[in-house]
C-alpha cells in the first residue's frame, strides 16, 4: 500500500513517521513546497520507506499530476484548512481515498461525488477534533440517554517548562491558526438553550469556566468551536440538556487573550503604519513566535477529556474518559505532533486495512470504530483513562 502525505509541517512530520512504522504501509510519498528542508529530515531520520518530492499545493493541476504519476491508494492531507476542498477534490477525481485532521467544511457538498467514485472521505481525524470524538463515542454509548456531554482539549507546555513567559504558551502548532480559532465564534447548549457566542468573545468570563484535572492541575476553559452541529452526529435525543467543546489552558491565558482581542490585536484587517499595511494579528503572530518556542529537552503536553453523563438502566452515571500525552524526546514528536499526525495516519490505515468500508463523507464520531482506534493510540503509547460515577 502507497500513502501521498501532502505537508512536511510538524504535524505531517508525525504522520510520516507513523507510516514508516506501519506493516500494511510499503511507501510514502512526502509532498512539500519545500522539498530539499523534507528530503534532508527524511535522511536525518533514517526512513526507508519515505521519499520527498516537490510541491506547489496553490496549483491543483500539481497535485493531480502526482497523483497520476504516483498512484497511491489513499491521500494524507496535512496542509491549511483551505486547502482542503481542493486536495479532497483531486482525490476523487483520482479515485483514491482521502484522510486529513481538518475540520470537514466544505467537504460536505463532496459526499455524493465521493459516493459515486468509491472513495472515502474522513477528516476530523486529529486531535480536535478527532481523539475527542472517538472518546465522545466511548462514553456516549455507554448510556442509555444522554443529558450532557462536555469535551476539552488542551496543547500547552507542561508545568516545568510553563512559566518562562508571562502567557505560559508555547507553539506546537502554526501560531497564525491559533490566532484565528480564538476569533472564531462558538455555540453551545446549557439548559437545553443555545448559546451563541461572536468571534472575538469566546474569553469572556461569562463562557469559561476553570476545573482540576487529576494529575495535571486546575486549567482554564473557554468555548471552541461549534458545538451544536455535534448532536446529530452523536445520534444525541430531545433529552440533552448540555452539548460543549472546550479547549484548556493555564490559568491566566483567557483574561490576557480576552483584552488582547477587544483591544483589536487579533484583527485580520490591515491598519495603515509608516506606509505599510499590516493585520494586527499577523504583527502579534511575528512578534510572539520566535518568544513562545520550545527548548530542546522541553516537554509539551496534551490533555483531551471527555465527560458525558445520563441514565444507564435508570440510574444516573458519569463517564469521563481522558487521554494524557508528552512530548516524545527520542523521536523529538510533540505530544500535539502525536496527537494530530499519529490519528490521522491511523485513519488511512483504517481504510487501507478494510476496517472502514463506507464510503462518501464519514465523521470520527458516528462511522469508525471507536475502540479499534483507542487501542490503536494506546499502542503508540498514549495513555487513556475511564473513569465511571454515580451521579446526582
Amino acid at each position: 500500500m502507497k500513502a501521498l502525505v501532502l505537508g512536511m509541517g510538524l504535524q505531517g512530520k508525525a504522520v510520516v513517521h507513523d507510516l514508516e512504522q506501519s506493516e500494511m504501509i510499503t511507501a510514502v510519498i512526502a509532498a512539500d513546497i519545500e522539498a530539499e528542508q523534507a528530503k534532508a529530515y527524511i535522511g536525518r531520520k533514517g526512513y526507508r520507506k519515505v521519499q520527498a518530492v516537490a510541491l506547489d499545493a496553490v496549483r491543483p493541476e500539481g497535485v493531480e499530476q502526482l497523483l497520476r504519476d504516483t498512484k497511491p491508494q489513499v491521500l494524507i492531507c496535512m496542509l491549511p484548512p483551505d486547502f482542503q476542498p481542493t486536495m479532497a477534490r483531486a482525490a476523487i477525481r483520482a479515485g483514491v481515498h482521502y484522510a486529513s485532521s481538518s475540520y470537514t467544511g466544505a467537504l460536505t457538498e463532496l459526499d455524493q461525488p465521493a459516493r459515486e467514485a468509491g472513495v472515502t472521505l474522513l477528516p476530523e481525524m486529529g486531535m480536535d477534533p478527532g481523539i475527542d470524538l472517538i472518546l465522545g463515542r466511548l462514553a456516549v454509548d455507554e448510556l442509555d440517554v444522554v443529558h450532557g456531554l462536555r469535551s476539552y482539549g488542551a496543547g500547552l507546555p507542561e508545568p516545568a517548562c510553563a512559566g518562562d513567559n508571562p502567557i505560559h504558551y508555547k507553539i506546537t502548532w502554526t501560531f497564525e491558526g491559533v490566532l484565528k480559532a480564538y476569533m472564531r465564534p462558538a455555540r453551545l447548549l446549557l439548559d437545553g438553550k443555545e448559546i451563541a457566542i461572536p468571534g472575538g468573545r469566546i474569553f469572556r468570563p461569562e463562557y469559561g469556566h476553570s476545573f482540576d484535572v487529576p494529575g495535571v492541575g486546575v486549567m482554564d476553559a473557554y468555548p471552541n468551536g461549534d458545538a451544536l452541529r455535534y448532536i446529530d452526529v452523536f445520534g444525541l435525543g430531545p433529552e440533552l440538556r448540555e452539548m460543549g467543546r472546550y479547549a484548556m489552558r493555564w490559568p491566566g491565558h483567557n483574561p490576557f487573550w480576552n483584552a488582547m482581542a477587544e483591544l483589536g490585536f487579533l484583527d485580520e484587517t490591515p491598519e495603515r503604519i509608516d506606509g505599510i499595511d499590516l493585520p494586527p494579528r499577523r504583527f502579534v503572530v511575528e512578534h510572539l513566535s520566535p518568544r513562545l518556542q520550545f527548548a530542546d529537552g522541553e516537554r509539551d503536553m496534551v490533555v483531551i477529556r471527555v465527560e458525558a453523563w445520563g441514565l444507564k438502566d435508570q440510574k444516573s452515571l458519569r463517564v469521563t474518559y481522558e487521554l494524557v500525552d508528552y512530548r516524545d524526546l527520542t523521536t523529538d514528536l510533540f505530544a500535539m505532533n502525536r496527537t494530530v499526525g499519529f490519528t490521522t495516519s491511523i485513519a488511512a490505515q483504517l481504510i487501507l486495512s478494510g476496517r472502514v468500508r463506507n464510503t462518501g463523507l464519514l465523521n470520527p464520531a458516528a462511522d469508525l470504530p471507536a475502540a479499534a482506534v483507542a487501542d490503536e493510540l494506546k499502542k503508540r503509547g498514549m495513555n487513556i483513562e475511564r473513569r465511571v460515577v454515580m451521579a446526582s
